[in-house]
């Protein structure tokens, strides 16, 4: 299973993709799509939108997860976020991939073992669980971290539903 995680922003939105066989986690690449801050928001999201489909078209990622955002202090940044979210949801579905989505503080359980771990941290534990990996900054990482955060999840629910399969037989 090839894996993409994105972390959604306006500016800069990561990505990290990683392939899973079983327990086996392994890098394939990772980067930040950027948009320009002087554009307006239309440009802005085109301008995201072609850049991670270059990514899906490149890499082919058959699963995807994107990261659940939540800002509260500043309505306008929130809006907006969202709509780089919803590009962040839309580039997969158009390529027919379903999409998990998971909270920050669960990626950060999954990956640290801690729900309110900081950046450093996640950096960390994402280069421990992919030896060698050369990350593109924190938003790759980020990705990279949900990605990782999926392949768990995918790997537990079929660990789940192979157990009921038995428990069924």
């Amino acid at each position: 299973m090839r894996v993409i995680g994105i972390d959604p922003g306006l500016r800069n939105m990561g990505w990290g993709i990683i392939d899973v066989d079983g327990s086996r986690l392994s890098h394939v690449a990772n980067g930040t799509c950027k948009s320009d801050g002087g554009a307006d928001l239309a440009e802005r999201l085109l301008d995201l939108f072609t850049q991670l489909s270059a990514v899906f078209a490149t890499y082919r990622p058959n699963a995807a997860a994107v990261e659940q955002t939540f800002v509260n202090k500043d309505a306008v940044a929130t809006l907006k976020l969202g709509q780089a979210r919803g590009i962040a949801l839309l580039v997969p579905a158009h390529a027919g991939i379903a999409v998990g989505e998971y909270l920050p503080n669960a990626v950060k359980k999954a990956v640290v073992g801690v729900g309110h771990a900081d950046k450093r941290q996640i950096d960390h534990m994402v280069r421990l669980q992919l030896p060698g990996v050369k990350i593109a900054g924190p938003d790759a990482a980020d990705a990279l971290a949900i990605a990782i955060c999926h392949a768990h999840h995918c790997q537990s629910a079929g660990h789940l539903a192979r157990a009921v399969a038995r428990a069924a037989s």
